[in-house]
């Protein structure tokens, strides 16, 4: 009887340490991540590449995370339920995508502070909230110099979204880059007040091109601009994805983003529990963080050279956009020479440079 018992107790100790053991070399669960997309995964350009971003995460950390995402959600009272809902539902790492998302962020990171929350494009943080962009304006600027050399009216046209320092401010890069190789240009905008619309956006490209510009640029999601561009025989550019198949002959080439090494380097962070709020992080060329698509085979070998020399500038900061003497479109001069803008002032931008033919919104 005694035997039994030392057995049976020897059997059930040896038991409880092998599950013991079991328990600390299971797996841990996923961390879960959410992305909040404005635009479909399938608009070509903006969301589509974020999303790219997401897949790459999924591929480079594997068992690691768990990865969502909502797509289609309008900015403002939508984004905050949907937000929410996303934090509520376990997800540890919450981006959200679009600009107008910022406010609807900062709310529900302060109703779930053990959840950390990344904002694309904006300004505000807070303990689990930190912000992020690429220089955008960076590779806009070197769109404008190949426009610039490949124009033939000295007319340029680009489809705003909406009139946000964001958006200005890549106009206006576009436009600086032009008139750095060609002094004549003009740049014309129609704004379509919308991030994502292909029937506004083929509307303002038709017009543009009505008005006399030859060549194209937007700060939109869809290809539309493109397509127009292919379909007319002029020249137009991709913007945040490679267009090109959309337009072969017009897309000379695309400005675009590779978000997959933030969020990679993000997902890391909270795994490690190294990730902090309250920042805000901004990279472009020299971080590899933008990329410029195959050239057109249109474009000139000298022209070509000339682009690869600016870009490279750029990306050792040989040559900043935003350095003066810069004048606004009515002729005031707003930064002197040696001067360059400083980041609080590219965030706020609100008035267009020489060269822009336009007024900016009220």
């Amino acid at each position: 009887m005694k035997f039994n018992l030392r057995s049976a107790l020897l059997a059930l100790t040896l038991g409880c340490m092998t599950l013991v053991a079991g328990a600390s070399e299971a797996p841990s669960d996923p961390l879960k991540v959410a992305f909040v997309y404005v635009g479909p995964v399938g608009d070509g350009g903006w969301s589509y590449q974020h999303d790219l971003g997401r897949l790459a995460l999924e591929k480079a950390l594997g068992s690691k995370v768990k990865t969502t995402y909502v797509e289609s959600v309008a900015e403002g009272a939508d984004a905050e339920r949907v937000i929410r809902r996303l934090a509520a539902g376990g997800n540890k790492l919450i981006f959200t995508t679009s600009f107008g998302f910022m406010e609807p962020t900062l709310k529900v990171a302060r109703q779930f502070p053990k959840v950390s929350f990344e904002h694309a494009t904006g300004y505000k943080t807070a303990p689990n909230m930190s912000a992020y962009e690429v220089r955008f304006y960076e590779g806009a600027y070197l769109l404008g110099v190949l426009a610039g050399k490949m124009t033939k009216t000295n007319t340029l046209g680009f489809i705003g979204s909406h009139p946000i320092p964001e958006v200005i401010r890549n106009i206006n890069a576009f436009t600086l880059g032009a008139r750095s190789v060609n002094p004549k240009i003009q740049t014309k905008v129609i704004w379509v007040n919308t991030w994502y619309d292909p029937g506004k956006e083929r509307q303002a490209a038709e017009t543009l091109f009505a008005q006399g510009a030859d060549v194209l640029s937007q700060n939109t999601d869809s290809p539309a601009a493109v397509q127009v561009a292919e379909e007319k025989g002029k020249y137009a550019f991709g913007w945040d994805s490679d267009m090109s198949r959309y337009g072969p002959k017009a897309h000379l080439t695309a400005n675009t983003q590779d978000w997959s090494i933030y969020y990679i380097d993000m997902a890391k962070q909270v795994l490690a529990g190294t990730w902090k709020g309250g920042r805000i992080t901004r990279t472009g060329l020299k971080e590899k963080a933008i990329v410029l698509t195959k050239l057109n085979p249109a474009i000139p070998a000298d022209v070509a050279k000339l682009f690869e020399e600016r870009k490279q500038a750029i990306a050792t900061d040989k040559l900043v956009p935003f350095a003066g003497p810069l004048k606004d479109n009515t002729g005031v001069l707003k930064v002197p020479a040696g001067k360059q803008m400083s980041m609080d002032e590219l965030v706020a931008f609100n008035w267009y440079v020489e060269g822009v033919a336009s007024t900016v919104p009220k």
